[in-house]
C-alpha cells in the first residue's frame, strides 16, 4: 500500500480508502446498496487496516447515520489506535424533517458535526466534507462555519464533494482572502466509464493542488466485468440501483480492452479498472466499498497491478471524451505557448 499527501497538506492517506455506503442499510436505497451488520463491518474494517488502508470515508446520510455508528463501534471493537486512522465524513443531506435539518448552512453544519462525532465516538473528525453544493446558502457562510469547527478542534481538515470547478475555485478564493481554513480535497466520480471530470475539474485540481478522492471507481459495479452488452448479470447492485449513469457502450468497449489485460496477468477486470485510476496523476485516493470480504480483497489487489504505457494508451483511446468547446480551442491556441 502506498501513501499520498492529501492535497497541499502534510497528511498522508492510503491510495485506497475504505468506503462505508454498504454499512447498515435496512430499506429503500440504502438497503439496496448494502445491509451489513456490526460483525460484517468489523471484518471489513479489520481486513482493510491489515492491508495497510489508513483512510476510511463515511457520511451522516449513509443509512440515516447508521453507517457512522457502525464504523465508530468497529474502531472500538477492534481497539484501533486513533492515530492509526484518518476518518472522513460528510454533511449536507436531510437528517430530519425540519426545514433546517439539511444543507450547508452554519446551523446544519454545526449541529451535524456534533451528531457525527457522537455516532463515530470520536473527539475529532480528520476530514470533514461538504457533500454537495447548496444553492440556498452563501459559500462564505459555509466556509466560515467550517473554519469555526477547525479552530475549535472538532475538525482537522476540510474537503468538498460533487462541486463544479467554478464553485470550488470560488470557495478557494474566499478562503484565501478571508484567511479561513483551506479546502484540501474534492471527492468526485471518476472512472473509465465516466471521464467528464477531465473537462474542467482535473485542470482545476492540477492548478490548485487540491487532492482527488474518487467515489464509485467501478461505476456502481459496472466495470467489474460481470455485465454483458444487454446489462444482464448474475447479481450486482445495478440490477436494482442503476447508478451512477454511464455511457454503457463506451464502458463495454473499456471492459473488452481490460479483459485481455486481466487475463494476461491472472487478475480481475475490476483490478485493471482500479489500477487505471491509481495511474492517474491527479488521483490521491480511490474509495472502495464492499459487501463481502472477497470483494474487498480483490479490490486491494489493484495496488499491485502496473499498467504499461501502451496499455494506458489503449484504455485512453477507447474511453476518451469527445472534444468540446472551449477545450479544443484552448488546446489549439495554447499549443504555441506550451512549446516555447
Amino acid at each position: 500500500m502506498r501513501y499520498r499527501r492529501l492535497g497541499p497538506s502534510g497528511l498522508f492517506v492510503s491510495e485506497l480508502c475504505l468506503g462505508t455506503m454498504t454499512f447498515g442499510g435496512s430499506e429503500g436505497m440504502w438497503g439496496q446498496i448494502g445491509q451489513l451488520g456490526q460483525a460484517e463491518v468489523d471484518g471489513l474494517v479489520g481486513s482493510a487496516l491489515e492491508a495497510g488502508i489508513n483512510f476510511i470515508d463515511t457520511a451522516n446520510v449513509y443509512a440515516g447515520g447508521e453507517s457512522e455508528r457502525l464504523l465508530g463501534q468497529s474502531l472500538k471493537n477492534l481497539a484501533v489506535p486513533r492515530e492509526d486512522v484518518v476518518i472522513a465524513t460528510k454533511v449536507l443531506g436531510p437528517m430530519g424533517a425540519g426545514v433546517n435539518a439539511r444543507g450547508a448552512s452554519r446551523y446544519h453544519i454545526m449541529d451535524q458535526c456534533k451528531a457525527s462525532l457522537a455516532r463515530l465516538q470520536l473527539d475529532h473528525i480528520d476530514l470533514y466534507q461538504i457533500h454537495g453544493f447548496d444553492p440556498a446558502t452563501p459559500i462564505v457562510e459555509t466556509l466560515e462555519a467550517l473554519d469555526t469547527l477547525v479552530r475549535q478542534g472538532h475538525v482537522r481538515y476540510l474537503g468538498l464533494s460533487n462541486w463544479a470547478a467554478w464553485q470550488i475555485v470560488r470557495a478557494v478564493g474566499i478562503a484565501e482572502a478571508r484567511r479561513l481554513a483551506p479546502i484540501l480535497s474534492l471527492q468526485a466520480y471518476y472512472t473509465l466509464a465516466g471521464r467528464d471530470l477531465e473537462r474542467e475539474i482535473v485542470p482545476m485540481l492540477k492548478e490548485t493542488g487540491i487532492g482527488l478522492m474518487v467515489w464509485s471507481p467501478l461505476a456502481g459495479g459496472f466495470l467489474s466485468g460481470k455485465y454483458d452488452r444487454e446489462g444482464k448479470a448474475a447479481d450486482g447492485r445495478r440490477a436494482s440501483f442503476d447508478f451512477p449513469p454511464i455511457d454503457k457502450d463506451r464502458a463495454h468497449d473499456a471492459i473488452e480492452a481490460m479483459r485481455g489485460m486481466a487475463e494476461a496477468r491472472g487478475c480481475s477486470v475490476a483490478q485493471i479498472a482500479l489500477a487505471w485510476l491509481l495511474h492517474q496523476e491527479v488521483v490521491t485516493s480511490v474509495i472502495i466499498g464492499a459487501k463481502r470480504a472477497d470483494q474487498l480483497t480483490d479490490n486491494i489487489g489493484a495496488t499491485k497491478v502496473e499498467l504499461s504505457a501502451d496499455e494506458l494508451a489503449r484504455l485512453d483511446a477507447v474511453t476518451r471524451l469527445p472534444a468540446e468547446y472551449p477545450g479544443w480551442m484552448l488546446e489549439r491556441q495554447g499549443e504555441y505557448r506550451s512549446q516555447s
